[in-house]
């Protein structure tokens, strides 16, 4: 079902939401909680990943990069 693309071993820390961002590298921002702002994204691990459309990007929980084909519904 998914697939992993490139290996980049992140460890996560917690209250942090870990995403891919457009430039296809690792960010990470403070999560919002009981009332509290949510932080400024910050890059973790610049990797230049280039994106295929029709596959959702993800990091997966060996805190490698992963990606899935998405249905449309």
């Amino acid at each position: 079902m998914a697939e992993c693309v490139e290996k980049c071993g992140i460890k996560r820390e917690a209250g942090y939401l870990y995403y891919i961002d457009k430039s296809g590298d690792v960010s990470r921002a403070k999560m919002a909680r009981g009332g509290k702002k949510g932080g400024k994204p910050e890059k973790v691990q610049k990797v230049g990943l280039k994106k295929a459309s029709g596959y959702l990007y993800y990091l997966d929980k060996k805190g490698n990069i992963s990606r899935a084909k998405m249905v449309n519904a």
